[in-house]
């Protein structure tokens, strides 16, 4: 499993952040101080134990003394958080927020209910509220920080060919498992119908916020089908050039206050209010509705997809001739269905060559990976140039779809070659030039950052070993407003 240090943090965030909002209460002390920002015992005890945890569960352990290792990562998170602050790096507070309430409301589940939260941390609810808030804010600033420094950073094709005979042949990553498939998509032929209903929806909405008998983040909140819906559909600030056009195009003409016409984009069906607007900054709040369809709707894409799976199967139709006649998806009709990710490029307005990829890994499906579960619940138990039966799913935007599937080739597990995995190596290549940039980087910021280490600590085993700094090695503490 490769291990690097900017991917430490990320594990970090999700430990502090859970094993903190735990335990509030115990003795403490300061064990290290990094820039303007100590670090309590209890912190790095929290840290080791999830450590330790995690690599049981695993399966592995480390020869590391899980302390020592656990305030090696809080140091550099600190570090960088305060580097971040320095330089005035921006994080999205609503994310914040947002993260901040998910896991409040989680705790109060997992609790009983407020009251007993409060009696079980021992403290009122706005108090165990800003503490989560501090250690996600200062998670998403080390983050932002980090990625300030590698994001960057780039390979060419030489680098890569450099990289990959420079590797021992016995060393190359194991490259797993791949899938290489196609699909056949349709959405609901009612869709003018279900879009007519969601408009009267939100038609309605509209209408009670007008007229003043309900308010727009409360409706928000009950009915709104995005992220932004626990905040009353508040949207970050943000340029217009941070929006879909469409809607940007609506936001542009609000003032302060005023609720939009329905607009429409490829998320939905949406109604926007202006809060404000301070230079280039528009700051408003939305809610989005996507259509929904009756059975008889659902069901009519999903017949239509099981007789073109017969007629293929019969041989009395390619794979190829169907994809092109009857998908609805304009990427891979035109490819004999192949599946590749060219709805990631297009969701999220991305230039990568790796979004050209048509070989998926197991990890690639599900949340974060790009293609759907659905789509792998599919494959998995098939054979090559089988054809599933119709099931429905939904695309990158959420909108609700049928599809077939055909599995065109696995790829068994082998050792990687420039030839058949450029894109993954292209990959793996890039990690280890951003992990050399950064590690230059946090060297660099360590011999310039104040740091105090506590004697019991300083003859720890840590992997930078500029940490530990002799007392004529200290600078100033950096002031940071």
């Amino acid at each position: 499993m490769r291990k690097t240090l900017f991917t430490l943090l990320a594990l970090l965030g999700a430990f502090v952040a859970v094993e903190a909002s735990k335990h509030f209460v115990m003795l403490d002390k300061v064990v290290a101080v990094v820039g303007n920002s100590s670090i309590l015992y209890s912190e790095v005890e929290q840290v080791a134990n999830q450590l330790v945890e995690a690599r049981r569960a695993e399966g592995y352990t480390s020869d590391r003394d899980p302390k020592n290792e656990a305030l090696e990562q809080l140091m550099m998170q600190k570090l960088l958080y305060n580097q971040a602050l320095i330089d005035s790096v921006e994080v999205s507070q609503a994310d914040i927020v947002q993260r901040v309430e998910a896991r409040i409301e989680q705790m109060t589940s997992e609790a009983g209910s407020v009251v007993e939260l409060e009696k079980k941390s021992h403290m009122p609810i706005y108090h165990i509220r800003e503490l989560i808030r501090r250690q996600f804010e200062e998670q998403a600033y080390a983050t932002a920080m980090q990625q300030n420094v590698i994001g960057k950073v780039r390979v060419v094709p030489g680098e890569v060919e450099q990289f990959y005979n420079s590797t021992d042949k016995e060393n190359l990553p194991v490259i797993a498992e791949q899938y290489v498939y196609a699909h056949i998509t349709k959405y609901p032929a009612g869709m003018d119908a279900a879009k007519r209903r969601t408009r009267e929806r939100l038609l309605d909405m509209r209408e009670r916020i007008v007229t003043g008998k309900a308010q727009f983040a409360t409706l928000a909140r009950m009915y709104s089908v995005d992220g932004a819906a626990i905040r009353g559909g508040e949207l970050e600030p943000t340029t217009l050039n941070g929006w879909v056009k469409p809607f940007a195009d609506a936001v542009e003409e609000l003032k302060p206050g005023q609720v939009s016409e329905i607009v429409e984009t490829q998320f939905g069906l949406h109604i926007v209010q202006m809060i404000d607007k301070r230079g280039s900054l528009y700051h408003c709040r939305h809610i989005v509705l996507r259509p929904t369809y009756t059975t008889e709707e659902i069901v009519a894409p999903m017949l239509e997809l099981d007789s073109i799976a017969n007629l293929i199967r019969k041989d009395s139709l390619t794979f190829e001739a169907a994809a092109l006649k009857h998908s609805d998806d304009k990427h891979s009709r035109q490819n004999g269905g192949i599946v590749t990710n060219h709805d990631l490029l297009e969701h999220y307005s991305a230039f990568d060559a790796k979004l050209t990829a048509t070989k998926f890994l197991k990890e690639d499906f599900g949340i974060g990976g790009g293609k759907s579960i659905d789509d792998y619940n599919a494959i998995r138990h098939m054979k090559k140039g089988d054809i599933s039966q119709a099931f429905r799913t939904s695309d990158m935007n959420g909108n609700e779809m049928c599809k077939i599937v055909k599995l065109v080739d696995v790829i068994p597990s082998h050792k990687a070659s420039l030839d058949e995995d450029y894109l993954r190596l292209e990959q793996i290549a890039l990690e280890n030039k951003q992990q050399k940039v950064f590690q230059e980087w946090l060297d660099a910021k360590i011999a310039s950052m104040y740091v105090h280490i506590a004697p019991e600590f300083r003859s720890g085993e840590f992997l930078n070993k500029s940490w530990v700094k002799d007392n004529a090695q200290q600078v100033k503490v950096v002031s940071v407003k």
